[in-house]
């Protein structure tokens, strides 16, 4: 199966790529929220042009552009993470012993297609210089220019705005920032994929051990230091295995494989300071090799200032796109945090007029902090365009709020789980009152809410009670930081709304 298998890997970019003149393609994976795949796919049609394919493994899709494209790939708003595909295998047939699977992942190595995907994966990084000299060159003082490569933050506050390099020593293992209503600390581990480890779902990244002998003949002349001799690569395997049917983990599959690359490549192993980052990701008998294209996940594009429960800004864009904003839309979000969500909204829907409020001063504070990087963010890149961003932040209730009745179009936010902050026993009165109250503020008929939460017993309840406002239109359900969650589509019924109470 072994032959037939690499045969139609390389059926779709053959050697035809290689030639001289001829486009080089390249297939791209993304890993998208859980629930996003089909938001993704379509933002990947729109701006790309490009079919995908949505993986059975959930929340990857894959599509193939030409490699000039990169830039634009790396502009999509809904994924966290890219990689180049070498070569996936729709069935993989692993053997039942555990040393033969292993050893047949081993062989494998020397015959993949290496060759377009590494030449793929040159070419963003030859992106991503540009763009790093670029910013190091606006942002630091000559003194601290260097700092970049040896682990100092760099451009204070802006840092993941500007940093584009993620440091990769502070992260030993592979750790993704939590996304969603994360960990207290921005820097929380989930697995790499944004699902919650489950007992046959694991990943692994592995430093394979060298001999110094390795270092001498080097095959990879790709990159080339100062001295004009070639660099050898540094590289590390992160294996994400998901079935219960293999006989080895995602350790064992990441140690084996990751030493076959290095032989093969003569390359060196090292888990932090890594050039190369080869995945292998393995779903029941799906098995696809790629090369890793990002190193900080995506989603931490816009926000500076993080919260207690930042969310997500391919989550927050997911949501927002659900709602289908259209110019002129007054988009509302009347739990913002940190505001992951109207910060997306105002990035993306700039013809929409979008209002982030919160009752907790220090979210307020730390979405204004984030607006306001914003904002620099743009003056820099072109001081012709207007400055200012159609988004405002309020301290405000959110059973209270000072809008206008039937004045809204959207609503599209993050509810309080209970987990991390407030209470279940708080949302069973919270809910239903901020239902009415969002029901009280959006028109009649048009008017549609996006909501996310995790407590979706009460949700459910709070819904019952107030069906003649809202009807839900669909559910997504998606993966926040390990918790299983729902993202609720509401359409505003045609019930006119009591109008604003009399304590006012």
């Amino acid at each position: 199966g072994m032959a037939e298998a690499e045969a139609a890997g390389d059926a779709g970019l053959g050697p035809a790529a290689a030639q001289e003149g001829a486009e080089l393609a390249a297939v791209i994976g993304a890993t998208v929220p859980t629930g996003f795949e089909q938001t993704a796919a379509e933002e990947v049609r729109e701006k790309l042009g490009s079919a995908s394919r949505i993986s059975k493994d959930r929340g990857k899709i894959y599509f193939e552009v030409p490699a000039r494209s990169l830039p634009q790939v790396h502009r999509l708003r809904s994924v966290d993470n890219l990689f180049v595909v070498v070569q996936e295998f729709k069935d993989y047939q692993f053997k039942e012993n555990k040393e033969d699977a292993l050893k047949d992942l081993e062989d494998l190595v020397k015959k993949l297609p290496w060759t377009d995907p590494l030449k793929v994966w040159e070419l963003n990084n030859s992106l991503k210089k540009k763009k790093t000299k670029r910013k190091k060159h606006n942002l630091q003082s000559p003194a601290s220019r260097g700092k970049l490569s040896d682990g100092g933050e760099e451009g204070g506050a802006d840092q993941n705005n500007t940093n584009d390099q993620e440091d990769c020593a502070q992260n030993p293992v592979a750790v993704e920032p939590a996304g969603g209503q994360g960990r207290e600390n921005p820097q929380g581990v989930t697995s790499r994929n944004g699902v919650e480890e489950e007992a046959d779902n694991e990943q692994s990244d592995v430093e394979v051990e060298v001999q110094a002998s390795s270092e001498s003949g080097s095959k990879a002349g790709e990159g080339q230091t100062g001295e004009g001799e070639a660099k050898v690569l540094r590289f590390r395997v992160t294996c994400n295995r998901a079935g219960d049917k293999h006989s080895f983990t995602s350790n064992e599959a990441a140690r084996d494989f990751g030493g076959a690359v290095q032989e093969h490549f003569q390359w060196k192993a090292d888990m932090t300071n890594f050039d190369v980052e080869v995945l292998l990701n393995i779903h029941n008998n799906e098995v696809v090799v790629g090369i890793a294209l990002t190193e900080e996940s995506l989603h931490r594009r816009n926000i500076t200032h993080f919260g207690p429960t930042t969310l997500r800004s391919t989550l927050a864009y997911g949501m927002l796109r659900l709602c289908d904003p259209q110019p002129t839309d007054i988009i509302v979000d009347p739990m913002c945090g940190t505001g992951a969500i109207p910060i997306e909204g105002a990035a993306e829907w700039p013809c929409c007029y979008h209002i982030a409020g919160d009752n907790n001063p220090q979210a307020v504070k730390r979405a204004a902090n984030n607006i306001s990087s914003l904002l620099r963010k743009n003056e820099s890149k072109d001081s012709s365009t207007a400055l200012g961003v159609p988004l405002d932040v309020i301290q405000w209730d959110i059973c209270r709020l000072p809008l206008r009745t039937g004045s809204v179009d959207v609503v599209v936010t993050d509810m309080p789980f209970g987990k991390r902050i407030g209470s279940k026993k708080k949302n069973w009165d919270l809910y239903p009152a901020c239902l009415m109250e969002m029901g009280r503020i959006c028109t009649p008929g048009t008017g549609r809410a996006v909501l996310l939460t995790q407590d979706k017993k009460c949700f459910a309840k709070a819904l019952s009670r107030v069906g003649h406002i809202w009807r839900r239109a669909q559910t997504v359900w998606v993966n926040v930081g390990g918790l299983h969650a729902a993202v609720y589509l509401l359409r505003r019924t045609s019930e006119p709304a009591q109008d604003a109470r009399p304590f006012w």
